[in-house]
């Protein structure tokens, strides 16, 4: 836990706890939403050859998971510590924010 605190130059222990939670609910949420969603849109494993469907599920969790990781940082009062990572997490992709 100390080891998270100073990593992430946090106060609380209780910020880490609220932290790993978000991230926790934040990856599931994006896996749960994005099967449905491509569904919606009229993508389904049983068409679409699963080579170009599991890519395509790929990268749109992604997406919803930087939208997910932003709403919930805000929802539990951590925005400013999400905001600061996503841009870091894009920056690594090679998209400046």
């Amino acid at each position: 836990m100390r080891y998270l605190m100073n990593k992430w130059n946090l106060k609380r222990w209780q910020d880490v706890l609220v932290i790993l939670f978000v991230f926790s609910i934040t990856g599931s949420t994006s896996v749960v939403i994005g099967r449905p969603f491509l569904a919606f849109v009229g993508i389904t494993k049983e068409q679409m050859d699963p080579m170009l469907y599991y890519p395509l599920f790929v990268v749109l969790s992604f997406l919803f998971y930087q939208v997910f990781l932003v709403t919930y940082g805000w929802l539990f009062g951590q925005f400013s510590f999400f905001w600061t990572m996503e841009k870091k997490m894009l920056k690594r992709f090679g998209i400046k924010i």
